[in-house]
């Protein structure tokens, strides 16, 4: 009986497997908190072992999927790029619009965060300039995904002129990793139930209340993203009904994204769920990586929000040309968030000098976001991670690569 259950549970689709952990979680949370506690234990290793297993994962897929690269074969990175740029500055526009409609007021706090903010635009780019070159055994101790591309392009490229017998290996060796990243993804019930458990039960909902208007504006936002805006530019891409993509990718991407907190732990959910849309492997294995770098629409939206609720705050009036400033500031801070310590949270003093606000006022306003961090970063990382499938699947679809229907997806 009990190897039949196990064997039933197995089969069932992994989103409808996660579901059952989120709904475990909510129950033994409200009836039980020491125990909730006690699980997190589940979720800490979960989110632990997919960071760990994704620098592995990225620099061994780019690296194989470019060594054995055939001629001939399109990858359609230009156009994705193209969409996640567009994705992120749109959402900078978003959040303008939503600000000037919908304004919020902050109770700064008494204490700003201790953490030190990069010292401009140019810092952050430095700075991913910096990690461009960086050591690779460093990149991959340090997750940093900037480094661990170069490299593996670099290397990629130099190994598509080896003999048969060592691309044979390599191959072998990204097919080795990815049962590895399946293994661990298998285990997303048992994390999501630890981390829904552990987190209602430390902290509930009792500190957000507060913020209910930030809040709002923000997840507002995000959703109008998800739900509006991303399916007008794919539909602009493949000119059909885009919401079974949408939904698949909110579903199996943005729902794990949502509860690790990490676009760098959600990389081997996003490509093996590219794997199951039917996408060519030379494109996704390194769109999937450079979105989590780059493609943070919900990075813009938490930057841009939070600065015009400090400007509202301290009455400062913004007109047009400043507003579209924001937009490109934003966007600009958000494709560096991934790689300043920090996140999104620590850029927003940037956006701050644009309005000649200081830097002890801005970093108040940082600790509010991390205050809020709990649903923000959270909805954040759905929308980041989510998209990265989301455009990579519209632009090879527009490209007329055999993609599967998600509709047919198992759920």
């Amino acid at each position: 009986m009990n190897a039949s259950l196990l064997q039933r549970f197995n089969r069932t689709g992994l989103v409808s497997r996660i579901l059952v952990g989120l709904i475990a979680g909510i129950l033994l949370a409200w009836w039980f908190p020491p125990a909730a506690q006690a699980v997190g234990l589940l979720g800490k290793l979960f989110v632990a072992a997919l960071k760990a297993v994704a620098p592995v994962l990225v620099f061994v897929l780019v690296m194989a999927s470019i060594a054995t690269h055939k001629q001939g074969q399109r990858t359609h990175l230009r156009p994705i790029l193209l969409l996640y740029l567009l994705g992120t500055f749109s959402a900078a526009v978003v959040a303008v619009i939503a600000s000037s409609l919908f304004p919020s007021s902050l109770v700064l706090v008494s204490q700003a965060n201790s953490v030190a903010p990069p010292d401009g635009i140019l810092g952050v780019l430095n700075s991913l300039l910096l990690s461009a070159v960086s050591n690779p055994l460093q990149a991959l101790l340090d997750a940093n995904f900037i480094g661990i591309l170069v490299w593996a392009v670099g290397l990629g490229l130099a190994l598509r002129h080896a003999s048969a017998t060592t691309q044979a290996m390599i191959s072998d060796l990204s097919d080795a990793v990815s049962w590895v990243v399946r293994a661990v993804i298998n285990l997303a019930p048992l994390g999501i139930f630890g981390l829904v458990a552990a987190t209602l039960a430390e902290a509930g909902m009792g500190a957000l209340l507060g913020y209910a208007h930030l809040l709002a504006v923000l997840l507002g936002c995000m959703l109008f993203v998800a739900l509006v805006v991303n399916p007008l530019i794919v539909f602009s891409k493949i000119r059909r009904n885009p919401y079974p993509l949408v939904f698949t990718c909110l579903r199996e991407s943005g729902l794990t994204a949502f509860f690790t907190r990490s676009s760098a732990a959600n990389i081997p959910v996003n490509l093996q769920l590219c794997e199951r849309l039917g996408l060519h492997e030379d494109t996704y294995s390194v769109s999937i990586p450079l979105g989590a770098t780059i493609n943070m629409a919900g990075a813009a939206i938490t930057i841009t929000v939070l600065t015009l609720a400090a400007v509202h705050t301290l009455g400062i009036a913004v007109d047009i040309p400043t507003a579209i400033l924001l937009s490109v500031v934003a966007s600009i801070c958000a494709c560096g968030a991934s790689g300043v310590a920090g996140g999104s949270l620590l850029l927003i003093p940037l956006a701050c000098a644009l309005f000649g606000i200081p830097s002890e006022v801005a970093m108040q306003v940082v600790a509010v976001g991390f205050i809020i961090g709990i649903l923000q970063d959270s909805a954040e990382t759905a929308l980041n991670s989510s998209t990265d499938v989301l455009f990579t699947a519209a632009a090879c679809m527009a490209a007329g690569e055999v993609v599967e229907q998600p509709a047919t997806q198992a759920g």
